[in-house]
């Protein structure tokens, strides 16, 4: 389904290309879309509630929740309006940022955390202290880039306190490894990323991924990609009376017209023929 909100307003405040202090707030209809997390991302959510898919699995937030979520994911969102709004804040923590901090303080990962999802944080008064901190600037517009840059280094030592496991998710400064590419593609192929994001997450190298994904499926990751999709899109009209026009953006096709020419040319059918 196509967002239908109204008065959208996003406030960022950016150190160059470092860390990021974002003020999500929305309101009317919900907001849906999909983004591929680079940098940890701390929120907490001041009104409204908030869905989240990463990979095939769903998470739900709602108002007065601290989530963290790690670095180098897919993830898909439903950001929905509770009272007449959804209102959010977020910190997008760089790697640039975190290596200096190890430096400087000399902290470092014990043992790497792989377990993917997001964390919910166990509130305090310091993280509470520390988002009301936040909303002056955001609302009076970008703040100075070095304010950005110390904000951002208090709250990774305020994570540190609530959880001492935080450094081991914090200073793993490793990129993806391979791992298993069949798991990982049945469980994101709905996702409308470029092949060489794919690549990335698997642990590949482009032309690596392209020869393991043809070895295991015979067949290139563009070809297979659409035939995974049109067959589950197959299935949720023909079985689960789905419209097309609900599922096709869910399904990763960028516009109605895309989908309904691949699905007659695939299947032989236009994906509405039951409802005329």
């Amino acid at each position: 389904m196509e967002c239908q909100n109204k008065n959208p307003e996003v406030r960022v405040a950016q150190s160059g290309s470092g860390p990021k202090l974002l003020l999500n707030s929305y309101s009317g209809a919900k907001i849906e879309g999909e983004a591929f997390v680079a940098d940890h991302i701390f929120s907490y959510i001041i009104s409204g509630y908030n869905e989240v898919w990463l990979g095939d699995k769903k998470y739900t937030f709602s108002e007065g929740d601290f989530r963290f979520f790690r670095r180098n994911q897919l993830s898909r969102y439903v950001k929905s309006p509770v009272g007449g709004s959804f209102k959010s804040i977020s910190v997008h923590i760089d790697q640039s940022t975190l290596r200096e901090m190890s430096d400087l303080y000399n902290l470092a990962a014990q043992e790497g955390d792989h377990s993917g999802g997001p964390l919910l944080i166990r509130p305090d008064n310091l993280l509470k202290g520390f988002v009301d901190s936040l909303v002056p600037y955001l609302q009076q517009g970008q703040p100075d880039e070095r304010i950005v840059a110390l904000k951002t280094r208090e709250l990774i030592l305020l994570l540190i306190q609530n959880d001492p496991g935080f450094k081991n998710i914090l200073f793993d400064f490793s990129e993806p490894g391979k791992i298993d590419l069949e798991a990982f593609m049945n469980s994101h192929y709905r996702y409308n990323v470029g092949i060489d994001r794919f690549a990335f997450l698997t642990g590949r190298s482009l032309s690596g991924f392209k020869r393991d994904f043809e070895k295991l499926y015979q067949t290139s990751p563009s070809r297979w990609l659409v035939r995974k999709r049109l067959q589950e899109a197959k299935f949720l009209i023909e079985e689960k009376n789905e419209r097309p026009s609900e599922i096709y953006l869910d399904l990763g096709f960028e516009d109605l017209s895309h989908f309904s020419f691949a699905y007659k040319k695939s299947f032989g059918y236009a994906p509405n023929k039951k409802y005329q």
